[in-house]
């Protein structure tokens, strides 16, 4: 246990930074893909022909192609494109910073699947509601803000939870680009101490308990967005 410690000669301190830079991507990931995922899924509903297609488009690539595969096409290839556009426009190279990169890769990635998801969420609304506010007058922002995301939300609830620990797990991805997060860490501290099993246990520990409290955090939330509903045992 003393190759655990927080202390030198142990590396638990390490496995602590790597699982709070796998934390900040994941958090980021999630809410650009929830941005990206809204604005698609009103896209594919309820916009013009050439926005659902290039949507559609969109989608169907980023569920098809393996993430690994998007991540080094997005992390390296999306790096030189914006350096070369850079340099086109007369500017200096930049260093993009690997957290944002990171963020910006799994948050293009979550938002096809965040897209599927809330767009099926607003499909479950009853119509009633939306015919009535629309009967009212109310106005598409308002519309959007007090009937179609709280009436959407019991319905995506449970599968933007998924989304979200996926993108806990695929933080691990990015270990390939050399980014440090907890299975670089985990990686690096087994590799010096040849404790393979000590330490890919304990990510594999730190991972279940993030997953643990998520729900504890999801099951709340979902309860709250189900509030006036009536519940599974009522409906039997």
């Amino acid at each position: 246990m003393e190759l655990l410690s927080p202390v030198p000669p142990g590396w638990g301190y390490t496995l602590l930074v790597g699982l709070l830079h796998s934390l900040e991507i994941a958090i980021g990931a999630t809410c650009l893909g929830l941005l990206i995922g809204v604005a698609g899924a009103f896209g594919k509903l309820y916009g013009g022909p050439v926005t659902r297609d290039l949507l559609a488009v969109y989608t169907t690539v980023v569920r098809a192609v393996p993430e690994l595969v998007l991540i080094l096409l997005l992390y390296y290839a999306g790096t030189d494109l914006i350096n070369q556009v850079l340099a086109a426009m007369g500017y200096s190279r930049v260093d993009i910073s690997g957290l944002a990169a990171g963020i910006f890769v799994l948050g293009f990635v979550q938002g096809a699947y965040s897209t599927e998801v809330i767009r099926g969420a607003i499909l479950a609304i009853p119509q009633g509601q939306i015919e009535a506010a629309r009967a009212y007058g109310m106005p598409p922002g308002l519309m959007l803000r007090r009937i179609t995301l709280p009436a959407m939300l019991p319905f995506a609830i449970p599968g933007l939870a998924n989304l979200w620990l996926i993108a806990t797990k695929d933080t691990a991805l990015l270990a390939v680009v050399g980014f440090f997060e907890l299975t670089l860490a985990t990686r690096q501290a087994a590799g010096v101490t040849k404790a393979y099993l000590i330490f890919y246990l304990a990510a594999g520990v730190l991972y279940l308990a993030v997953t643990l409290f998520s729900n504890l955090i999801i099951g709340r939330v979902e309860a709250w967005s189900r509030r006036g509903m009536p519940s599974v045992k009522e409906a039997r």
